[in-house]
């Protein structure tokens, strides 16, 4: 079949030789050999958390290690704040509701950011909180959480600060250990640019206590588990692991310490600047505010006349550019370019190519090299 061009919020392009890692043979996952690829790879999991924590790497998607996180350090009854301005604000809550822990929402309105005042009023309105949970990138929406700041609210505070990083480590500012995050997760095939199926999370020694006072009715996702096999010489992962998958996490991330974090960050801001000029250039709107706009997927008002089906398919069909469409009471109203990963000029130039002429050609008033020529002027 024809390439087609990922531009989603995930998955995105996995380059040539993570791909080619996977195709290395299989061994024991209670091997040593194992155990040392193992090793390196929550190490460097750590260092792109920026936490002198251990890390632990989970056979499943980022929502895995999200239930992981809140079942494993909150008990049934307890309460959580949740933060919730998008799908996956929304997805934290339900997890933590599915464990029969009272979700406390505080309702974040979809294409802003929350303001860490509020954060600190809850608090103080409730000293019962246990933990808060938050989404640095909620891609559903484009909007990128202040997390640092939030971090020197709960310093304050005895709750257990949890981040959701899935969309966004590797490709925007995270510091586990400056910010204060007790519990931060993430998934691979966003900023990482690994294959889907591989989740990794950190946990703080506040953490850690707290979990040692919960009994979690997760069996595959009991945190007590991945530490005591994490723990071993050579180190092990409690049940079995996607042998490929963890060749491939680890190539990736070989990737990102080689670019270095910071330089991929700012690669990352460089795109999503980008990206927004050449929207803008195009006549179109961003559905959120450009001040807390993501660095990793821009979120765009569908422009009117036109339907998603429309606009997507013929991008996708017709030019080979994947977008995303919207989400919830969004879906049919907003389009999302992806901007994580591998992406450099080179993708965003055809994507809006794509875009400038799929919107000429289904007759709307634009100069559809417009997105084209911002991007180029963005790079020069």
């Amino acid at each position: 079949m024809d390439e087609i061009l990922l531009m989603l919020p995930g998955p995105t392009t996995v380059p040539k030789r993570v791909l080619e890692a996977m195709s290395q043979p299989i061994v024991n996952h209670r091997s040593a050999l194992f155990g040392d690829i193992l090793t390196k790879t929550n190490n460097l999991v750590s260092e792109v958390f920026k936490t002198e924590n251990k890390s632990y790497t989970i056979t499943g998607s980022g929502t895995a290690a999200m239930e992981a996180g809140i079942s494993s350090i909150v008990n049934p009854n307890e309460k959580v704040l949740s933060v919730v301005g998008g799908k996956f604000g929304e997805r934290f809550m339900k997890i933590a509701q599915s464990h029969n822990i009272d979700a406390k929402e505080l309702t974040v309105e979809w294409g802003t950011a929350v303001d860490p005042k509020d954060i600190k009023e809850a608090l103080d309105e409730d000293e019962d909180i246990k933990a808060i949970t938050v989404v640095h990138n909620e891609t559903s929406t484009g909007v990128a959480a202040p997390i640092k700041e939030i971090g020197k609210v709960m310093k304050n505070y005895d709750a257990l600060y949890v981040v959701d990083t899935v969309s966004s480590l590797g490709g925007d500012y995270v510091d586990v250990d400056g910010y204060g995050i007790d519990v931060c997760v993430t998934g691979s095939q966003k900023c990482l640019a690994a294959p889907p199926g591989m989740a990794a999370i950190t946990l703080s020694d506040d953490a850690w206590i707290a979990n040692e006072n919960v009994n979690s009715n997760s069996y595959y996702l009991d945190m007590k588990a991945y530490k005591k096999s994490g723990d071993k010489t050579p180190p092990e992962t409690p049940y079995t692991p996607s042998v490929s998958l963890t060749y491939a996490l680890y190539e990736a991330l070989k990737i990102v310490k080689e670019e270095g974090i910071e330089n991929r960050v700012e690669r990352h801001h460089k795109a999503a600047k980008a990206t927004v000029e050449a929207v803008k250039a195009l006549g179109l709107e961003l559905f959120p505010d450009e001040s807390v706009s993501s660095a990793t997927v821009t979120a765009v008002k569908m422009p009117e006349g036109i339907t998603d089906k429309e606009f997507r398919g013929t991008t996708r069909d017709k030019f080979g550019v994947e977008l995303a469409g919207g989400q919830d009471h969004l879906k049919g109203n907003v389009f999302r370019i992806g901007h994580m990963g591998v992406v450099s000029y080179k993708e965003l130039a055809i994507t809006f190519s794509a875009i400038g002429m799929t919107l000429k050609g289904l007759g709307i008033d634009v100069d559809s090299g417009a997105g084209v020529k911002s991007i180029t002027e963005s790079y020069l």
